[in-house]
């Protein structure tokens, strides 16, 4: 006899087990089932994200940059630092050790709400309308019954046609978080969120690392203010060679090399020569094993699963959040879109605001942005002005050896509402919060111009960007 839940959770990643969470605080029988496992071979909860994404490429970027700090930068404060040292293994060691951690917080948490949780790929096996059948595949063999169903398969990197991940010379996101060694020459195909982060941790630690990048623009997606400075940092400051317009031919593994032939528009052929290949092309959504046809649940043309404005399925009953609908493939907005679903199929509103999901690339200097850009605005005839501070006026940015990159807001012309923010400096993961929660509010620049920063610190660079929209910053 198959056991009976309320909800069931396809996914254990980021929106997947903060839906299982939130649905059973809410008081619905719930269940989630993962199939990831750790190097220990233990079930390891959190997916992508967990495992392979977010929290290990924060811990190697975070590492990376003592050591960069620690070569460069510790003499400047009277530290002195003779013979250091680099030792990789006990890097991924402690990055393994974080995953470890958060692993075992989820698990944690699914005790604590009563998640019943089952080990294994979870995929329809057919049923209706509040009986839908789940099946529960490679650890131990299940029969589940569901009166609602969240598909949160996520998403798995997008290979390169002819160019297969080997894990070796030819590596997707986990392969470039668990290099052995520093490669002498590191080959990145994309220069986008994960190629900028992953390309910035190999080359602090040594790596010669040169960047093909398809498109003709740098970031296109930031505003262009901030696209222009991070190209400046990353290129002149930091040594990554980015070849912007480059059109990937064919690559070719060797023993122990890889070989990328590429043309430049207007600029010939070309051939790159490097000794450890990193793809990072974007995501494609994560279907495999699903089995939706069992059910008859729809993708589209992309492979994506079909959900309207509140993420409900072609299915009754049946909803899928995260990187397998459409929107922006970021473990927030999954986690936003998971407790949003729980909460609707309790019988509440869930909510969730695509207009103020903040975006952060993690390199050094951090880039966030939220809402639009003004040259978007501008393409828009939207009537717009904009206000900028620079780290390098900001008393806190130059004590802590940072100064590089600048705040700035964008508002509307006429009513002064903030559209925009877009910082690119030292800790712009966390100022990009003030922004987020001042648009929630509809607040102005104004708003925040008025409000008092604590002195010193790096959010007054908000406050005196904030005022910069009127022409009346106070301390540039």
């Amino acid at each position: 006899m198959s056991k009976s839940f309320d909800v069931v959770v396809i996914g254990g990643g980021p929106g997947g087990y903060i839906a299982a969470i939130r649905a059973a605080q809410l008081g619905l029988a719930t269940a989630c089932i993962d199939e990831w496992r750790g190097a220990d071979g233990k079930p390891a909860l959190g997916g992508t994200c967990t495992n392979v994404g977010c929290i290990p490429s924060k811990a190697l970027l975070q590492s990376s940059e003592n050591f960069h700090h620690a070569a460069h930068g510790f003499a400047d404060h009277g530290i002195q630092v003779k013979g250091i040292g680099l030792d990789l293994a006990q890097m991924l060691k402690r990055k393994d050790r974080v995953v470890r951690q958060n692993n075992d917080g989820i698990v944690y948490l699914f005790k604590k709400n009563k998640v019943a949780f089952f080990h294994g790929r979870g995929g329809f096996a057919g049923g209706s309308a509040g009986a839908w059948q789940v099946k529960v595949a490679g650890g131990a063999e299940e029969a589940i019954t569901a009166r609602n169903v969240i598909v949160a398969t996520g998403s798995s990197p997008r290979p390169l046609p002819g160019a297969a991940f080997d894990g070796k010379l030819v590596l997707d996101n986990a392969g470039a978080l668990a290099l052995p060694e520093v490669p002498r020459r590191l080959g990145v195909i994309g220069a986008g969120v994960i190629g900028l982060e992953m390309g910035s941790v190999w080359r602090r630690l040594g790596a010669e690392v040169t960047m093909l990048e398809m498109l003709d623009a740098f970031l296109p997606a930031a505003d262009e203010a901030v696209a222009k400075e991070a190209w400046k940092i990353f290129t002149r400051e930091q040594g990554l060679k980015i070849q912007l317009g480059a059109n990937i031919a064919r690559v070719t593994p060797g023993k122990k090399a890889v070989a990328v032939e590429y043309s430049i528009k207007g600029g010939g052929e070309h051939k790159l020569e490097c000794d450890r290949l990193i793809v990072s092309i974007g995501r494609v959504p994560h279907t495999e094993g699903l089995n939706a046809d069992a059910a008859g649940l729809k993708l589209d043309a992309r492979g994506f699963v079909e959900v309207d404005a509140e993420c409900r399925t072609n299915l009754p009953g049946v909803w899928a959040i995260g990187d397998v609908v459409r929107g922006p493939m970021l473990a927030h907005k999954a986690e936003e879109e998971g407790v949003a679903v729980a909460e609707r199929v309790a019988g509440h509103h869930g909510h969730v605001d695509f207009n103020t999901i903040p975006w952060v690339i993690y390199t050094a200097p951090e880039i966030a942005w939220v809402g639009r850009t003004e040259q978007q605005l501008k393409s828009e005839g939207v009537p717009c002005r904009s206000g900028q501070f620079p780290f390098m006026a900001n008393g806190r940015a130059r004590a802590l050896g940072d100064t590089r990159g600048f705040v700035k807001f964008v508002a509307d012309a006429q009513t002064d509402r903030i559209l925009g923010v877009h910082i690119i400096g030292p800790m712009a993961s966390e100022l990009i919060s003030e922004a987020v929660v001042a648009m929630e509010f509809g607040a102005s620049a104004e708003d925040i111009a008025l409000i008092c920063h604590a002195h010193p610190s790096l959010a007054e660079a908000m406050k005196e960007a904030a005022l910069a929209v009127a022409g009346r910053s106070l301390n540039s």
